[in-house]
């Protein structure tokens, strides 16, 4: 009998178990991101926790569909709850799950072609309707020399849960109100949750169409937390735009 003919030792069977078992509880994770869906909970997770009523709203899906996903995701251990009164609240359950979701959107984006254009489809990019940005670094550069009027468009209830220092909260819908208010600022910034978001092309759109000239944060939220950025958490209530000022 050769080698390759004889039957493996129980030792050997056992090590093949152990390592089989090892990337069967890789591919948990592995399976828990390969739905769409799941990925699109995830992106509003990574903006700060939420009930399954509120991620059932804003993703436009069903509650019940919502939660079985949720529940996949648990399984995972890629999200956790917590319990306040009647409701449940999940959140992502650690910075090094943000950290992966991150990377898999920018790996996608590298090295998918679909995934690349689908982004420019869905952001109208690039053309005529693109909108200047600027770098992390840059609006650091611009915050410290207190030279921007920064807005967070995103919805109120995502700018409570952590927002960039400084920021004032000016959710998309009501920016045709207050655009009026920003012309004389000199340096007008728009972010909001991230590189896949379009609020924060569509709030440049609409200042210019207001006669306000204004840049996006490259990417946004997501971003400026997985890259180590201060966060402030609260809603500011004081803080607002006045004269093209963020009064405080």
């Amino acid at each position: 009998m050769t080698a390759a003919e004889r039957p493996p030792s129980p030792a050997s069977v056992a090590a093949i178990e152990r390592r089989r078992a090892l990337f069967d509880g890789l591919a948990v994770v592995g399976k828990a991101l390969g739905s769409p869906r799941r990925l699109e909970l995830m992106d509003l997770l990574a903006q700060g926790e939420r009930t399954v009523e509120s991620l059932a709203r804003t993703a436009d899906m069903g509650l019940t569909s919502v939660s079985a996903h949720l529940q996949v995701l648990k399984l995972a251990n890629l999200v956790a709850t917590r319990r306040e009164g009647t409701k449940v609240y999940y959140r992502l359950a650690g910075d090094d799950v943000a950290d992966v979701y991150d990377r898999l959107r920018t790996v996608a984006l590298h090295r998918s072609a679909d995934v690349d254009r689908a982004r420019a489809a869905y952001l109208s990019l690039p053309g005529d309707s693109e909108v200047g940005t600027l770098s992390r670094e840059e609006l650091v550069e611009l915050m410290r020399n207190e030279q921007v009027t920064l807005l967070d468009v995103r919805p109120c209830e995502e700018y409570r849960a952590g927002h960039i220092p400084g920021a004032v909260s000016v959710p998309l819908s009501a920016l045709p109100d207050d655009a009026k208010l920003l012309r004389k600022a000199q340096q007008v910034v728009t972010y909001c949750r991230g590189s896949f978001c379009v609020m924060a092309h569509d709030a440049v759109r609409l200042l210019a169409a207001s006669g306000v000239a204004a840049r996006r944060l490259e990417d946004g939220m997501l971003e400026w937390r997985t890259h180590g950025h201060p966060v402030e958490t609260g809603l500011v209530e004081n803080r607002e735009v006045e004269n093209g000022e963020v009064s405080a």
